[in-house]
């Protein structure tokens, strides 16, 4: 398959750029290709004449897209708007990923594909108008929802709380529920999808559900590290852009596609930390 990658040089994208391997991709970094720029967009899908168009680009600054939410909808829904128009202008398909963000978080269960979004923050609402861009201009789409996403480089949750390790206590929130996921296997998950030529929305995170106290205790566990962990509540570290409190994912759409445990994800990231190290 022909394959066209935005946002390779993310988490998501470089782990991409491994599963796909056995495919012909064109990996496009942000300062090659701007997938706000419809005329860019446009000549680039024409020139390359790809298959499937894998959008792993995305704006992640959750708190700065309240104070000012263009550059959020720019990334996350004029962009994958773009690709889904240049897509089905050369009758490819388009793979969307998006967040857990989509929804309020104030559910008492997984949410699967069905529910119904109701985002609380500008960066929530940015993915979500994506959403609807792509499933309106493409009807060969895949809309991939997942969460919490961390790899072994880049900025994420694990990294930071890891570089936390020489304090005598970090105070780690406990009444916000998600599910971790490992970048490889978010990028195996959307490897087996775009195989399958079943379009529509999938969610596709670690299985399981933890909160960030849960995350930074088996993280710290797995480590060796012995600073001790303080759970705290999310209103004693008030953000501008509010949190899902309970976003954890899950998946009845056929082909159910299931990632591995978050605990397993978390295992493996610290198994490439310690072969670096």
């Amino acid at each position: 398959m022909k394959i066209l990658l935005t946002g390779a040089a993310g988490q998501l994208g470089r782990s991409l750029r491994l599963t796909l391997a056995a495919h012909d991709v064109t990996a496009c970094e942000h300062g090659r290709l701007d997938i706000a720029d419809l005329a860019a967009v446009r000549t680039a899908v024409a020139a390359e004449k790809p298959d499937l168009v894998l959008n792993a680009a995305a704006y992640n600054r959750v708190d700065d897209a309240e104070a000012d939410p263009g550059p959020a909808y720019r990334s996350n829904a004029v962009g994958p708007r773009n690709l889904a128009l240049a897509s089905r202008e050369v009758g490819a398909a388009v793979v969307h990923v998006s967040t857990d963000y989509v929804f309020d978080g104030r559910g008492n269960r997984p949410y699967h594909e069905y529910d119904v979004p109701a985002p609380r923050s500008a960066y929530g609402a940015s993915k979500l108008a994506g959403e609807v861009a792509v499933r309106e201009t493409n009807p060969r789409h895949y809309i991939a929802r997942t969460a919490w996403v961390y790899h072994e480089e880049g900025g994420n949750f694990p990294r930071t709380i890891l570089s936390l390790q020489d304090r005598d206590e970090v105070r780690v929130v406990n009444d916000q529920v998600g599910s971790p996921t490992y970048a490889p296997h978010l990028a195996d998950a959307l490897t087996t999808l775009i195989e399958t030529e079943a379009f529509g929305t999938y969610h596709v995170a670690g299985s399981g559900q933890a909160s960030w106290f849960d995350l930074t205790c088996e993280l710290y566990r797995r480590a060796g590290v012995k600073t001790t962990v303080v759970p705290v509540t999310t209103d004693e570290f008030p953000r501008p852009a509010e949190r899902p409190r309970f976003s954890v994912l899950t998946t009845i759409q056929e082909p159910r596609i299931v990632l591995p445990h978050w605990e397993d994800g978390l295992a493996a990231f610290c198994a490439r930390l310690d072969k670096a190290a």
